[in-house]
């Protein structure tokens, strides 16, 4: 039997395709199947009945922990934010005594002096982006002046961003790994998806990057 898959004789889309995360929450539902399953266990007996109760109790309990270990998640990424911003406020200053600093920079920073955290995924995103922007126009200024580079704040800024951003890559990482280990469970029938369906919970959305992002990606950086 032939692979059903099979990248040697298989069509091929020379163009490539461009893959998108879908911005849709699915909700969970149940049929009367699941109502009629639960009803033949008291039907058959007391203790399969309350056995499968108390399967429903833990799964109930498993899901209300994977919600919390999401926000905790979800936590970790504006942690890193907040510690971008704060460099980003501490060195714009000592940039700017220097040279005339780009406009477009000082706007971000004094957006930012408000301080507070994202208030949803898609808030956390449009912060994440404004902040890359921000930085893409403040270091290539500061590049351009040797006497700012040797500014050891200024050099010990840009050492803490590089390895923030390594940091935010990776709790964007373990946040996406949470948000598929939701999403796979709460479609496990028949316990953790009667609860689910029953407490009205959807699927949610992985952290997804910006269309700006991915046309620079595709860009030539060398």
């Amino acid at each position: 039997m032939a692979n059903e898959l099979d990248e040697l004789t298989g069509p091929v889309n020379g163009a490539g395709r461009d893959i998108n995360v879908i911005e849709r929450q699915i909700p969970v539902k149940v049929g009367f199947g699941s109502v009629l399953f639960e009803i033949m266990l008291w039907v058959l007996g007391i203790i399969p009945g309350l056995i499968f109760l108390f399967m429903k109790i833990g799964a109930h309990n498993y899901l209300r922990k994977l919600q919390q270990k999401i926000q905790a998640d979800a936590s970790q990424i504006d942690n890193y934010l907040e510690q971008r911003v704060q460099i980003l406020q501490n060195v714009a200053p000592l940039v700017t005594k220097a040279i005339d600093l780009d406009k477009d920079v000082m706007t971000a920073v004094a957006a930012y002096r408000g301080g507070g955290r994202a208030a949803n995924d898609a808030q956390r995103n449009v912060v994440s982006q404004q902040l890359d922007t921000a930085f893409g126009r403040l270091f290539p200024q500061v590049e351009a002046y040797p006497e700012l580079k040797a500014h050891q704040a200024i050099a010990d800024a840009m050492q803490q961003n590089s390895y923030l951003q390594k940091e935010i890559t990776a709790a964007r990482a373990l946040y996406n790994d949470t948000v598929t280990q939701w999403n796979s469970d709460i479609f496990s029938w028949p316990t953790k998806m009667i609860v689910a369906a029953r407490q009205g919970y959807t699927t949610r959305i992985p952290f997804t990057a910006s269309a700006e992002t991915k046309a620079k990606a595709r860009g030539t950086f060398f």
